[in-house]
């Protein structure tokens, strides 16, 4: 008989009274509660070392519990465009509080309906129709689903270093191994190429390439932007071997880099778009994936193939139909273009001020890369301008890279606050501390050629396929010792009839090593 002993244990149940003080209650044990329900890694974020929890925010301006006031240059990884707590948005979410929060699914959903149609308004070339959804890792699992569905072909080309999320279909497309890895095996058919290398694309193109997706300018990767022109290559080598092309405009869209959409720089109309972030308005978080009448009639037999339970509700419908009419009205792409020339001009004089610390400025529009000659002075850099006042991060694929991102209403003397700030630090550290600093990095670099160096040299060789009219790369031959001839075809040789055999006979040994090469 077995004899269970009885938990005792009693857990407690926080609780919180909602009021006017509730929220210092529950800023007083963020950190604690972060580090035991959420991750262990807040023990050694730099804001829970502060112990600065996010108190209140308005406009390009966060503050602690403390009182401390950020000047705010990550902008939410880019969802704050119109800024934090818009007026606008703020007013239409709290007015859809009082009529419908979350929808039936079954009467029709007015306000998803409505965004629908602005999207199509303001979407390049034919973009017509929706689908909208939570988060920008849920807009390119559907885009990647779709691709296939309508083209009913499997491969999907995606380039190195990119970044479309970490759900399994979205990670798969994602170029980077450190998020891949550990969750491999992930779908079949993804081929990853260099960013910007159009050569590399068409050489990956196949029969049973259904779609290629890319970022316009590759935000986690670290800000890189291509050369000019290379998105229209891309989309008319798609055109010429009829695939379809997604455009993940999740960090790109909504303004952030000078127009409504980076795609619009070049003129380029992708098949399939994604979008999120920053089209919640910095108040509900929102998705969606879009496309042409034509390839959407794929799913007209079975609508319910690809969906949603809380895609396109009442109050993230309402949000971003708000942060659209305020990216209109108040012209916010044109000015994230007329204030990101602005940072870049006095970014790069700082570049060319202080060489042995700014390696590289590059970004379009409120989309700003600082790379740094070393992830050691990146890092001592963002703790500095944390304390005193600044918000940055690095992007997660280029860890010498500071991203800059702040909201686009963002002010000509915010910059100055910012870039003196920045100056102020960078000042501060003498020459023995970069020394330092870049030492190590200086030396990650050496083992990298060296390493590089010492691999076995590979042979490419391209061969033209005249069924489909494109260029194949042959798999990579190992340069070496060539392998001895007679034995790769010993077993063959061996297996013929022997010269000194009569009458046609084989010898034994023949018939003895014949059975061996069929083995």
């Amino acid at each position: 008989m077995a004899v269970y002993r009885k938990d005792i244990r009693v857990k407690r149940f926080p609780v919180v009274e909602r009021g006017g003080s509730h929220y210092e209650d529950i800023a007083g044990l963020a950190l604690d509660n972060s580090i035991n329900h959420l991750n262990h890694c807040y023990k050694s974020k730099l804001c829970g070392a502060e112990g600065a929890v996010e108190f209140r925010d308005g406009g390009v301006y966060t503050y602690d519990n403390h009182g401390k006031r950020y000047l705010d240059c990550l902008g939410g990884y880019g969802i704050f465009n119109v800024g934090h707590r818009h007026p606008k948005v703020i007013n239409a979410v709290k007015a859809q509080l009082d009529q419908v929060c979350l929808h039936s699914q079954d009467l029709l959903n007015p306000w998803a309906a409505h965004l629908a149609s602005q999207l199509a308004a303001i979407a390049p070339g034919d973009l017509q129709y929706s689908f909208l959804c939570n988060s920008g890792t849920e807009a390119v699992e559907g885009a990647i689903k779709l691709a296939r569905l309508y083209t009913k072909k499997t491969e999907i080309i995606s380039t190195k270093n990119a970044y479309h999320g970490v759900s399994m279909g979205a990670l798969s497309a994602t170029g980077r191994d450190v998020f891949r890895k550990p969750f491999e095996p992930l779908l079949n058919g993804f081929t990853h190429v260099p960013f910007g290398d159009i050569e590399a694309m068409e050489a990956a193109i196949t029969p049973e390439t259904a779609a290629v997706i890319l970022e316009p300018i590759q935000g986690e990767g670290g800000i890189n932007v291509p050369a000019a022109g290379y998105l229209r290559k891309v989309r008319q080598l798609t055109k010429k071997h009829g695939v379809l092309l997604i455009l993940d405009e999740v960090q790109t869209g909504m303004g952030r880099t000078g127009r409504m959409f980076a795609c619009d720089h070049e003129g380029v109309v992708p098949d399939i778009l994604c979008l999120a972030k920053a089209l919640g308005g910095g108040v509900m978080p929102i998705g969606c994936f879009m496309s042409t009448s034509k390839i959407w009639k794929v799913l007209e037999p079975n609508p319910s193939i690809h969906n949603s339970t809380f895609g396109g509700n009442p109050l993230a419908c309402t949000a971003a139909s708000a942060c659209i009419e305020v990216l209109l009205e108040e012209h916010l792409p044109a000015r994230a273009a007329v204030m990101g020339n602005y940072f870049m001009r006095k970014f790069n004089e700082l570049k060319d001020k202080y060489p042995g610390f700014i390696a590289d400025v590059r970004g379009m529009g409120l989309l700003i890369g600082l790379e740094w000659t070393s992830k050691e002075l990146r890092e001592k850099v963002q703790v500095e301008l944390f304390h005193r006042g600044v918000l940055v991060a690095a992007t997660m694929n280029a860890n010498r890279t500071m991203r800059i991102e702040p909201p686009l209403i963002i002010t000509e003397s915010q910059i100055n606050l910012m870039i003196e700030t920045l100056e102020g630090i960078i000042s501060e550290i003498t020459e023995e501390e970069l020394v330092e600093l870049n030492a190590e990095a200086a030396a990650e670099i050496k083992a990298s050629k060296k390493a590089k160096a010492a691999e076995p040299k590979v042979r490419r060789r391209r061969v033209a396929c005249p069924r489909y009219g494109m260029k194949l790369v042959l798999a990579p031959v190992k340069k070496g010792k060539k392998k001895d001839a007679s034995k790769k075809k010993g077993n063959k040789l061996k297996a013929e009839p022997s010269k000194n055999a009569k009458g046609g006979k084989k010898s034994k040994k023949g018939a003895g090593d014949k059975s061996k090469g069929r083995k």
